[in-house]
């Protein structure tokens, strides 16, 4: 749904610009449905065991059949040893089935089956060793299978012996009484005592009754018959995995499973439940069914659960908000933790980061609007708590106006040591070769704090001063970060003569002009020092920043050739540049000088927009919201819901599946390397920051690291603050 120019006033005051708007439609933060992921652990006398068939009974029960004896979940997502029937505990079934209507389980053992329903009273005794299968219907008959044959009970009473069919046997199944099975060639129902074949078919692997329907999984892919064979749905083999080991219908939605995760039919789009955010490994070896709709999904290493839940967005901010405040704060900063043993929690180290401050910018961005929304005086204890970490990057060092990377203390630096130097405390050192990157969370910040959060006089003058500290060194240094080797940075350059040695095919001289522009006019608006007014004008209409400005980003595309500093450049679309320009784009819009250039700013936001999008991104739709007032409302609402509560980076894999459609990987034609024609969710995606392609499907960092979650608290403040929702 697109939100064009829906109620948006924006007041630009001299002192202190306010969002005065609203959307027509906001949004109500009803209840959604989530998957979350559940990973049993195995009790630690067990080891090495051999899961073979998973089940869940009436009461939600799980029980798994090992070659150990019969397992089961206690208190705490464990699994071990059933040991609560004595005269069971030592026998290990051959086989264990749920008995349908009732849940009740039943278990095959070599010499007889049982059930400690009815009071224990259903037992039948058996030739040794002679059914490996069993199926038990609502009418207590109860249908043993073997390779020599099969046998029909009801209750303990045996009716007759059966046949099998031939075509090697697949698996048992139950279906309004009926009992079902499936070979690699037919499927076939019981009726008194023969086998009727309904349909013949090659390499058929399992199915799913769905009503009148049969879902039938392949080796390649699937199709759907009804109860009398005839086909009614084609076979279809574009699924993330065709190779499918099993199926299951839930809710009317059929399951599947594979040797490489598992996913479910949805009306427009196939659901993927793959690697470690799911799955402790790829490869299903069973999977079953709760009563409740969740998953489970047997590997031969461990029990994995899908379950769903119900959570709204304020839920998941306050549980985000928690988690970052009590493990990612280093110094102020918001930070990714790095776990040395990425399979324990507890080994979580927080690291200095490049991008401390622009990373930083997101947390304190959320609290800033947090405080707009809410006034709650926590949230602005937490943006000036992480605002003197800002404040400190500008003093560790000698030089003036030069803000630092970040700092650590003396022999804990944990990145490269090059770009460091002790700082004038000996207890401590700072990072250099600051960049556009840093510059723009300063910018962003500073913006925020003054519009939001900064209200006494000696507040005010706390942020203008670190803002005109900046600008100042910027303008003294011809437009320059000068680092501690006396040299411009590498990426701290907003000079004309770099600025315009970009073609205008290369988004670096739009993105430079903006953000030398959104400095000067901010630090005007909050010094009222007419050199920033004059320099922004100067720049403007001398050396055509805001002609730069505006080129469209229609004519950005590959650029062949231009090197800065060796680095070849224009060849590939770096998406850090879409997040610098969003932040920036908020600061420059509301600290226009005069509503003509803010008419022109609305534009040009509105004009990166379009192309952006196809991501999805709920941070670039709602920055363009409160500016131009453009927003594509359902993706801002698809992306805060479908947001993970669990941010850890795993090794994730998509470009494997066959039910997505990509897209050429030419860099003429796809410049912003989109990958599919439509995005996945993010929980099926490489969890990355916004400075990365949504495109991106495969990737991952073996969930060494875990992101903070101001990705998510960001938007959702701002659609907050916004009235997007409410």
């Amino acid at each position: 749904m697109k939100l064009s120019q829906i109620s948006v006033l924006l007041c630009l005051l001299l002192i202190e610009p306010v969002f005065a708007g609203k959307a027509d439609q906001p949004v109500k933060d009803d209840p959604y449905t989530v998957p979350v992921s559940v990973k049993y652990t195995l009790s630690p006398k067990w080891k090495d065991l051999h899961f073979k068939k998973v089940v869940a009974d009436g009461d939600n029960s799980i029980f798994i059949l090992t070659d150990a004896g019969l397992f089961r979940d206690f208190p705490g997502e464990v699994i071990s040893k059933d040991l609560r029937y004595a005269s069971l505990a030592d026998k290990h079934p051959v086989d264990i089935c749920i008995q349908e209507g009732t849940g009740y389980l039943y278990y095959l053992y070599p010499d007889r089956f049982l059930t400690n329903k009815h009071a224990g009273t259903i037992c039948g005794l058996l030739p040794e060793n002679q059914y490996s299968h069993i199926a038990v219907n609502g009418d207590d008959d109860v249908l043993l299978i073997g390779k020599q044959g099969g046998v029909l009970y009801n209750r303990g009473r045996k009716i007759r012996e059966l046949d099998v069919p031939q075509g090697g046997f697949v698996r048992l199944y139950v279906s309004d009484n009926q009992f079902w099975y499936l070979s690699a060639t037919g499927i076939y129902w019981l009726k008194d005592d023969k086998w009727i074949k309904i349909h013949s078919g090659n390499s058929m692997t399992a199915i799913a009754f769905n009503g009148d329907k049969i879902a039938v999984g392949t080796t390649d892919g699937y199709f759907v018959i009804d109860r009398s064979g005839k086909i009614i749905e084609p076979h279809n083999n574009r699924l993330p995995v065709p190779v499918i080991t099993n199926m299951l219908t839930v809710d009317g939605k059929y399951w599947f499973a594979t040797e490489g995760g598992a996913f479910v039919k949805q009306p427009e789009r196939f659901d993927y439940f793959a690697s470690e955010r799911w799955l402790d490994q790829d490869k299903i070896v069973d999977m079953a069914a709760d009563n409740k709709g969740n998953l489970y999904f047997l590997t031969p290493t461990g029990l994995n659960k899908v379950q769903f839940v119900q959570e709204t967005l304020a839920e998941k901010a306050e549980f985000l908000q928690d988690n970052l405040r009590k493990y990612h704060l280093r110094y102020g900063f918001s930070s990714a933790s790095r776990l040395v043993d990425p399979d324990d929690p507890t080994t979580m180290r927080l690291d200095d980061d490049d991008n401390d401050g622009l990373w930083t910018s997101f947390y304190l961005g959320s609290q800033a609007f947090r405080y707009a929304v809410t006034k709650e005086e926590k949230a602005k204890e937490y943006v000036w708590e992480s605002f003197e970490a800002f404040e400190r990057l500008l003093v560790i060092h000698p030089i003036t106006g030069f803000s630092a990377r970040t700092f650590e203390r003396t022999g804990y630096i944990a990145g490269d040591t090059v770009p460091w130097r002790p700082a004038p405390d000996k207890n401590w050192w700072w990072k250099g070769t600051t960049s556009t990157d840093e510059f723009v969370g300063y910018l962003f910040v500073t913006s925020v704090i003054d519009q939001y959060v900064a209200q006494t006089p000696e507040e005010k003058k706390r942020v203008a001063d670190y803002i005109d500290a900046i600008m100042t060194h910027i303008i003294t240094n011809d437009y320059y970060f000068i680092d501690y080797d006396g040299q411009p940075t590498l990426w701290g350059r907003w000079n004309p003569d770099y600025v315009n040695s970009f073609a205008t095919t290369q988004f670096d001289r739009r993105l430079n002009s903006t953000l030398t522009i959104t400095g000067l006019q901010l630090a005007y608006k909050l010094t009222g020092k007419e050199i920033y007014k004059t320099e922004a004008f100067r720049l403007m209409e001398k050396h055509g920043y805001l002609d730069n400005m505006k080129i469209s980003m229609a004519n950005i595309r590959f650029t062949s050739g231009f090197q800065h500093d060796g680095i070849t450049m224009g060849e590939d679309w770096n998406h850090s540049d879409d997040e610098m320009a969003f932040l920036t784009y908020w600061v420059l819009y509301h600290y226009a000088f005069n509503d003509d250039l803010k008419q022109e700013y609305a534009e040009m936001i509105r004009d990166h927009w379009e192309i952006e999008k196809p991501e999805r991104n709920a941070l670039w739709n709602l920055l363009t919201y409160g500016t131009s007032g453009d927003m594509d409302l359902e993706s801002t609402i698809w992306y805060l819901q479908g947001f993970p509560k669990d941010r850890n980076r795993y090794v994730i894999k998509n470009s494997h599946r066959k039910d997505l459609e990509f897209l050429p990987k030419d860099i003429h034609t796809n410049f912003r390397e989109q990958t599919t024609t439509e995005l996945i969710p993010k929980r099926e995606r490489p969890m990355n920051r916004h400075n990365n392609n949504e495109f991106i499907i495969d990737g991952g960092r073996g969930a060494h690291q875990q992101l903070t979650g101001d990705e998510y608290l960001l938007p959702y403040w701002m659609a907050r603050f916004l009235n997007v929702i409410y």
